[in-house]
C-alpha cells in the first residue's frame, strides 16, 4: 500500500491508497510541534481499527505546504513504516508538468499536485478551484503546463475575520441562508450567511470568468476541498467535483517516480 499524506494549512490527510483505489483517509490537525511518534500512535491505532498491519504500507508520498512538518512527517514514515518518503518539490522528484512561472519553487505543493490530477482526468485547459484555508484558483493549459492561478482568503478565515473583529457579530456556520430567503438579510445571523455565502459565489464566478476571459476558448473548471461540493450545487461556474484531485495527483507523481526508477 502506499501512504500518501497531504499537509495543508489546517489538516493533514493521511490516505491508503492500493491499487490505485482510496481504501482508508483519515484527517489531524496541522500542528508543527508533532512529533514523528505522536503520528505514529495516532495513526497506528487507526490502521489498527481497519485491521491493516503497518508492514502493509510500503511506500510513503508527502506534499506540504507547511514545510516545518516534513521532518517529522520523514521520521514518521522512516521509523514506522520502514520507507524513504518521496517529498513533492523535492530534489529529484519529478512532477511530470512544467510550471510557467518565474520561480516555479513558490507554487505550493498541493496545487502542483492537483494540476497534475486535473491534467490527467480531464481534456483541454483547466481552471481548479480549490475551497481550503486559502481559496486557489490553477490555470492547467491543454497541452499539461501550470500558468499560474490566484489565491484568495479562504471561507472559514473571512469568517474568522468578522467574528473576531466584529463584537456583536456571532460565529456561523458555513451555509447558505435558509430556502425561500434572499440575499436581503433579515437579521444579523441571515445577512452574514448572504455575505459570506453568496459572496463567495460571487467571487468564485467573478474570477473564473475573468480566468476563462484570458485563458481563450472552451476551458473546463475543477473543483475540489472541503466545501467544493456545497458551492457547485450553488452555481454554474463548477463543472466537476473532484474530492479526491490531491491524492490522485499524489498517486500519479509516485507512480511517475517509481517507473523512473
Amino acid at each position: 500500500m502506499l501512504l500518501a499524506i497531504d499537509v495543508g494549512n489546517t489538516n493533514i490527510m493521511f490516505a491508503l491508497v492500493e491499487g490505485g483505489v482510496i481504501r482508508h483517509r483519515w484527517r489531524i490537525s496541522t500542528a508543527e510541534q508533532r512529533t514523528a511518534d505522536e503520528y505514529g500512535v495516532w495513526l497506528y491505532q487507526l490502521m489498527q481499527m481497519e485491521g491493516i498491519a503497518r508492514a502493509a504500507v510500503h511506500d510513503v508520498i508527502i506534499a506540504s505546504v507547511v514545510p516545518q512538518t516534513l521532518f517529522n512527517l520523514r521520521g514518521l514514515a522512516r521509523k514506522y513504516f520502514n520507507a524513504e518518503p518521496m517529498v513533492v518539490g523535492a530534489p529529484g522528484v519529478d512532477v511530470g508538468m512544467a510550471v510557467n512561472m518565474p520561480n516555479p519553487a513558490e507554487v505550493g505543493a498541493d496545487r502542483i499536485v492537483n494540476a497534475v490530477a486535473a491534467h490527467a482526468a480531464y481534456p483541454g485547459s483547466l481552471i481548479i478551484v480549490d475551497f481550503g484555508t486559502a481559496t486557489t484558483f490553477d490555470v492547467v493549459s491543454a497541452d499539461g503546463c501550470y500558468e499560474g492561478g490566484v489565491i484568495a482568503p479562504g471561507i472559514n478565515l473571512s469568517m474568522d475575520a468578522l467574528y473576531h473583529a466584529a463584537a456583536k457579530l456571532p460565529r456561523i456556520a458555513v451555509e447558505p441562508p435558509p430556502e425561500g430567503q434572499g440575499a436581503i438579510g433579515k437579521g444579523t445571523v441571515h445577512a452574514m450567511q448572504s455575505g459570506v455565502f453568496w459572496g463567495y459565489v460571487g467571487l468564485t464566478e467573478g474570477l473564473v470568468a475573468r480566468l476563462k476571459a484570458e485563458i481563450g476558448g472552451s476551458v473546463t473548471v475543477i473543483g475540489t476541498g472541503g466545501l467544493a461540493a456545497l458551492f457547485a450545487r450553488h452555481t454554474q461556474a463548477i463543472d466537476h467535483v473532484d474530492p479526491d484531485l490531491t491524492v490522485a495527483g499524489l498517486v500519479a507523481i509516485h507512480a511517475r517516480n517509481v517507473a523512473r526508477g
